[in-house]
């Protein structure tokens, strides 16, 4: 069996909140099997509320830099998860034998524009923060040795 850790890819409109999140999951939950990326096809910036729910559940992604896709061309990624709509539509072909999978997720800042205040706003967030991390949990995985077996990787 392979010590190579699987790479996946987060990939939203403008990796900015839920991407982010599932990339900050992933390298916390799954960190020693995993090798976790996001991009998006614009940079938006990191979104502070994201960083600030991240952080209440202890993950610190305030590090992240908002990152287009073209960036991490020559990553060779064993998966690919789209986080939004958008991202589904226009996921772009990978080479090899790259698994595309769709998990849309509800998008924080939108949810929360009508929100009156922060910490109504903060409670749309942090719906979604539980929701990727869920998905981050019980995430099916390829076994980098056989490419079109799909595992779960949850401990």
């Amino acid at each position: 069996m392979s010590d190579r850790k699987i790479t996946i890819l987060f990939l939203c409109t403008g990796n900015s909140c839920r991407s982010q999140m599932a990339e900050g999951w992933a390298r916390s939950l799954r960190g020693d099997v995993v090798e976790a990326f996001s991009a998006g096809f614009e940079t938006h910036g990191l979104n502070p509320l994201a960083v600030k729910v991240m952080a209440e559940a202890g993950v610190d992604i305030s590090k992240h830099r908002s990152k287009n896709i073209n960036e991490l061309k020559d990553v060779p990624f064993d998966v690919v998860v789209t986080v939004c709509g958008h991202a589904n539509e226009h996921c772009p072909r990978f080479p090899g034998k790259t698994k595309i999978i769709h998990a849309g997720f509800e998008d924080p800042p939108k949810l929360a524009a009508e929100a009156k205040t922060e910490e109504e706003a903060l409670s749309h967030y942090r719906r979604v923060r539980d929701e990727i991390k869920r998905f981050v949990q019980d995430f099916p995985a390829i076994r980098p040795e056989e490419r079109t077996t799909l595992i779960p990787i949850s401990g």
